[in-house]
């Protein structure tokens, strides 16, 4: 079994790591890097995993996962003083692209991943690409370590994971905020604010759940409870009225072209 480093020891890291061991991954093959002594001792009560701050100790690992915010990302390449060509590095650093990573780790097997914020609760949805340095076995091993918090989407163009960031990376937050608007609107229909939110979040997780363990598409299950001048089909006739596809389709294109930018950037 691969030896893993994760330089970072944050909340996503720490999904990685829970799921990895969940799902079979021994604790002494798992090392976190991180400068932090109370994130360091946290991990090691939770995971039985060894924990440092020497940056050095990467170079035991087979597979390196920088699990830190993008910014510190060539400080944390200027610290390497191993050569990493036999190493997979493994990038969560949302807008960090290849290029910049060949750049600052030389031409080593790369994995760039887009996970987002379920993967705390192992319902990541997260997009991979890797580049030309990465053999299948190495691809394969990137898999399984995704596929330990959720699932995994693998792309052929690298610039196909802006559009995951449109679609599942900031897509959290546009169901977040579909539920804040149907608990406010249902506290406006005279519903006490706590049963609106119980109300909303069932219907949130009932109809989730019901798409994803169907083999049945979403808009045959829309049409299943949209009985024709119904109280639904008044609903929905409303949201296509007022433009709701096209809401939805103008703020997924504005979050592809703002990660392309940062990614430049």
């Amino acid at each position: 079994m691969e030896r893993l480093a994760f330089i970072g020891g944050g909340n996503m890291a720490s999904a990685i790591i829970g799921g990895l061991i969940a799902s079979g991954r021994e604790p002494p093959d798992i090392t976190v890097i991180d400068p932090n002594a109370e994130q360091r001792q946290r991990l090691t009560d939770q995971y039985g995993i060894a924990a440092t701050d020497e940056t050095a100790r990467a170079a035991t690992a087979d597979i390196i996962v920088l699990a830190v915010k993008p910014q510190v990302i060539a400080t944390v390449a200027a610290q390497f003083e191993t050569n990493l060509a036999e190493k997979l590095v493994i990038s969560i650093a949302a807008g960090i692209t290849i290029a910049t990573m060949e750049d600052l780790f030389g031409p080593v097997a790369i994995a760039r991943t887009m996970p987002n914020t379920p993967a705390l609760l192992g319902l990541g949805a997260t997009g991979l690409y890797v580049n030309d340095q990465t053999s299948d076995a190495q691809r394969s091993a990137a898999q399984a370590i995704i596929e330990a918090f959720g699932i995994c989407v693998t792309v052929e163009r690298e610039e196909l994971l802006d559009a995951v960031t449109a679609v599942s990376g900031s897509g959290p937050a546009y169901f977040f905020r579909l539920i804040e608007e149907m608990i406010r609107s249902g506290t406006a229909l005279g519903l006490a604010p706590e049963d609106a939110r119980a109300l909303t979040l069932q219907t949130a997780l009932g109809a989730t759940s019901m798409a994803a363990t169907s083999d049945t598409m979403p808009e045959e299950l829309r049409a299943r409870v949209t009985s024709p001048n119904g109280t639904t089909h008044a609903a929905i006739v409303s949201l296509q009225r007022d433009g709701f596809g096209e809401v939805i389709a103008s703020a997924m294109m504005a979050c592809r072209n703002r990660a392309a930018e940062l990614g430049k950037d």
